[in-house]
């Protein structure tokens, strides 16, 4: 395929700082890799000089496929690479760092495992609090913040500097590194030494950026440094599609480019080849209530016959989230009946927990697909082990280990040394206390015991309400969350699905069969998804960024979900914005949004970007 107009001047462009941008499905890609062809063919370029950094392995290799096709084949010393490959070869030379002193996932998880157990600190899932604490890190690295000014989401200041202090230091002490310390030890060593800054200048005299609304404080200083004095610096990408706030990024730099460098030239690849005009303009109609951002005009690549009119968006709202997914299984159905593949249809929600009904779903139908993110089983969730402990108990375990797990949830000030044989009495446990002249504590025994035998006698949905209110489960999951600090809202989130998806069953036996059909269909699905050549992709909308399907529907429209209910401030809403434009123009052919009424039980408002993004007579279904 030729360039069309902007993307040939944009490919041409001389010397000097450009910014380029790349709205969806515009050729970005093709962009950079025909400009870089145009700096060795046409301007003599020696390809040794040049380095195009993108921000992912893959996107890198399919760079560099595509620029050796351009190139009939032909292999030429350009530097493709990530951020972090590129930044690893420059400690490499300083500092004679090898393959073996980047840290594995499973030794940064072992390290921080050893570091909190020592401190004995109080949390309830091991891996998920360790990745909130991995997180804060990387976060903390990635922003250029120093310890003694950084404030942590996931516990106090002074615990948070006491295990990044012993981290840091064993990670040093055995010579270790991860992927942020690789920007860390780059800038600083640009910073220290200017011989070796100089070095690398001469190296790469001419850098080329994808992705670059992706890009944060600390991989832009250094790109700054790096691309000093000639300051060719060819950046690409879309402020629209700024999604990472949470890792970093901000699309303030992108906005900013032209203030770092006042004669940078400026680009708009206007046209988008992805998707039908009537998704194009709903997508444009939805940004355009960003006020920070580029104004832009972008026109559909495609051509659309009259008759299609607005028929490629279209709006359903449904009773619950039950309803949606079987129609959503119905449409997709009758579109392969059309000739539409599996492969064609996508499935995007906003957070990677949404999708566990919709998944149950179409393992009913016996519908393969694919997840693109790691979906957490609900019934392997330590609340859900906590329930189905009470309910244990309620049906006549009297183990140890079952009592131990909930006798202090909520707490009844009960000691483990009370409980020292493998089965429990409760006679001889209240006795204890007795004899301890601890009478009050020997009542709550007693009124565990008499609460239990009113689970006995109701099934699972009423058993988890009287958890949560009667016994005051629901009061704990607050606590907790005010001590760690985190979200009560997606602790309670976690008992409302619960409780919402044991409506169905009128029996433990029958609820009980579910969660582990469905638990042993899922580590059947994750087993097998490598090899399906035919299958439904489910993604989060940051997951789907990149990807491109004939048929998107986007589940769960709604407020709360659709801006995130922790988006809050004005800038955290405009992020939302931006993520859900990723997720429309994904489609090419048909576009639905889906929205419910009732959200786990729960009565819920259609989202905002619902009314923003249509316009008078837009059409609905």
């Amino acid at each position: 395929m030729s360039l069309n107009k902007s993307q040939a001047e944009t490919a041409r462009h001389g010397a000097g700082p450009m910014l380029v941008l790349a709205g969806p499905g515009s050729g970005k890609t093709k962009v950079i890799t025909e400009r870089t062809k145009y700096l060795i063919a046409n301007q003599g370029i020696d390809p040794s000089h040049i380095l195009v950094i993108t921000f992912t392995k893959a996107a890198a290799a399919e760079m560099r496929e595509r620029f050796c096709r351009l190139m009939g084949g032909r292999k030429y010393p350009v530097t493709f690479g990530t951020f972090h490959a590129v930044f690893f070869q420059i400690l490499k030379h300083a500092y004679g760092f090898r393959g073996e002193n980047i840290i594995r996932e499973e030794q940064k998880f072992q390290l921080m495992r050893e570091i909190i157990q020592r401190m004995h600190l109080e949390y309830q899932d091991e891996t998920e609090f360790i990745g909130e604490l991995l997180g804060e890190i990387s976060l903390m690295k990635n922003t250029g913040i120093s310890l003694e000014h950084y404030y942590p989401k996931s516990y106090a200041k002074e615990i948070f500097e006491q295990i990044y202090r012993n981290y840091d230091g064993r990670m040093k002490r055995q010579r270790l590194i991860d992927f942020d310390d690789m920007l860390v030890y780059c800038y600083e060593l640009f910073k220290q030494r200017k011989d070796i800054l100089s070095a690398w200048q001469q190296k790469y005299q001419y850098i080329l950026i994808d992705e670059f609304q992706d890009i944060n404080h600390l991989q832009f200083d250094i790109v700054k440094m790096l691309a000093m004095p000639k300051n060719n610096l060819f950046a690409v990408g879309d402020d629209d599609q700024s999604i990472y706030r949470f890792r970093g990024a901000k699309p303030e730099l992108m906005l900013g480019f032209q203030k770092s460098y006042p004669d940078a030239a400026k680009a708009l690849l206007d046209v988008n080849y992805r998707s039908r005009k009537s998704i194009v303009d709903t997508s444009l109609r939805l940004i355009s209530h960003n006020p920070e951002r580029f104004e832009k005009k972008i026109t559909a690549g495609r051509k659309e016959s009259p008759e299609e009119g607005t028929g490629a968006v279209h709006y359903c709202l449904w009773e619950n989230q039950q309803e949606e997914g079987k129609a959503v299984i119905e449409q997709i159905l009758k579109d392969c009946r059309h000739g539409c593949s599996y492969n064609d249809c996508a499935v995007l929600f906003r957070t990677n927990t949404q999708p566990r009904l919709f998944m149950s779903q179409l393992m009913a139908y016996n519908i393969p697909f694919r997840t693109r993110d790691n979906i957490p089983n609900l019934y392997e969730h330590w609340i859900t082990r906590d329930i189905l402990a009470y309910i244990r108990l309620a049906q006549g375990s009297r183990a140890r280990k079952d009592m131990l797990q909930v006798m202090n949830r909520p707490n009844r000030y009960l000691a483990r040394e009370s409980l020292m044989e493998d089965t429990v009495a409760f006679d001889v446990w209240a006795d204890y206390y007795y004899e301890k002249e601890q009478h009050w504590v020997a009542e709550r025994i007693e009124q565990l015991e008499a609460d239990l035998r009113v689970l006995s006698r109701i099934g699972p949905y009423a058993a988890i309400n009287y958890i949560r209110m009667g016994i005051g489960y629901e009061g704990y999951l607050k606590e907790y969350a005010q001590y760690r600090r985190i979200s009560q809202e997606n602790l309670l989130e976690v008992l409302e699905e619960l409780q919402d998806g044991a409506k169905g069953f009128a029996a433990y036996e029958a609820w009980f069969a579910h969660m582990e059909e469905y638990t042993r269909e899922l580590k059947r699905q994750k087993k097998e998804q490598e090899l399906l050549t035919d299958c439904i992709s489910l993604a989060t909308l940051h997951s789907a960024k990149g990807l491109e399907y004939e048929n998107v529907h986007i589940l769960d429209v709604n407020e709360e979900l659709m801006p995130y209910k922790k988006a809050v401030l004005d800038a955290d809403v405009q992020e939302e914005r931006r993520l859900f434009y990723v997720g429309i123009t994904r489609a090419k052919e048909h576009l639905y949004i889906h929205s419910v009424k009732k959200y786990n039980g729960r009565e819920m408002d259609q989202s905002r970007f619902i009314e923003e993004m249509q316009k008078e007579g837009a059409a609905s279904g």
